[in-house]
Formats: C-alpha cells, structure tokens, sequence
C-alpha cells in the first residue's frame, strides 16, 4: 500500500485560466494580503465570503498542505496565531452581521 498525496479537485468547470496564469495571480493576491494586514478577515468576509483562512482551507484541499496550520502558515507567511495577536483585532456586531448575510450568499457555490 503507497501513502500517495490525495489528488487535488479539479477546478471548477467554468474557470478558463491557464494553470500557470492562475499560479501566479494566487501567488500575487497571497504576497498582496500579507502586505495588507489592515484587510481584515472579518471585512473580506463581509464583502466577499472569503478571507485568508479560506484561501488556507483550499490551499490544504488542493494538496499543497498536510494540515491547516500548514496551510495557514502558507498565506499568512507566519503561524496563525502570531499574524491574529499582531493585526487582529476585535469584529464589531455590524461586521459580524455583514460577514453572516456575505457567507449565505456563498451557500450554492462549491
């Protein structure tokens, strides 16, 4: 029995972006959020559904990490905990109502 890596999904069908296009534009939106420690989890989420713990997530169900701290420490370029204790601060309830509505939207989409 080999322990071989998990294959990755295979990306969504109705993205047309050459693998090494795609490479590079994920590689530059990482190095931009770990620029932008003022981009807040919470505020991505509220406007998008996502933040860098997603990114994290999907990073580790692609294969490119063993577990999630591994993964985080991929996007943040940190552990999890030293970026939360130096840039996070504490969400508001309008933020956490905003991210709530965001994240339903998010609920027909893979």
């Amino acid at each position: 029995m080999t322990n071989a890596a998990p294959t990755p999904p295979a990306p969504p069908s109705d993205v047309d972006i050459p693998d090494d296009v795609a490479a590079a534009a994920f590689r530059r939106l990482v190095s931009h959020l770990r620029h932008r420690h003022d981009a807040q989890n919470i505020d991505l989420m509220g406007l998008a559904g996502f933040c860098r713990n997603c990114l994290a997530d999907w990073v580790q169900d692609a294969g490119g990490a063993e577990d999630r701290e591994s993964a985080r420490r991929l996007i943040y370029g940190m552990d999890f905990a030293t970026w939360k204790s130096r840039y996070q601060g504490e969400a508001s309830e309008e933020q956490l109502a905003r991210m709530k509505e965001s994240v339903a939207k998010n609920a027909d989409h893979p």
